[in-house]
């Protein structure tokens, strides 16, 4: 007797979305658009286009972050490279994963201006 095991493909389910208008100003990314951001059960999606071209797909992890612009890295990595080192580890996510409508955050210090406006 052969038994058979289906299994099926689960599809990603978005928990919640939103259409917002990013900016992220660091001294080594500079993006500013239309954008969505997708939250799904296991990471955060942030899409950035400029003329319906995404020129920013980035995805967070509770301890990655992997975009189409650079590898997965690692938290402390990704903020060496991005922001600061001084900077706490999962800061990109709370950042992105905030219920705000409005976020700003601010770091003249280091040349870092990140602003968040959802519909």
């Amino acid at each position: 007797m052969t038994i058979f095991l289906f299994t099926s493909c689960t599809s990603k389910q978005i928990v919640s979305s939103s259409s917002a208008t990013i900016l992220i100003k660091t001294p080594n990314m500079k993006f500013y658009d239309k954008g969505f951001i997708y939250k799904y059960e296991h990471y955060t999606q942030v899409q950035i286009f400029s003329a319906g071209t995404v020129v920013l797909d980035m995805k967070i992890y509770d301890d990655r972050i992997c975009s189409s612009t650079f590898r997965c890295q690692d938290f402390k990595t990704f903020n060496k490279e991005n922001l600061h080192s001084s900077y706490k580890e999962n800061f990109i996510k709370e950042l992105f994963e905030k219920n705000d409508k409005e976020i700003l955050y601010r770091d003249k210090a280091h040349g870092i201006l990140i602003k968040i406006l959802k519909d």
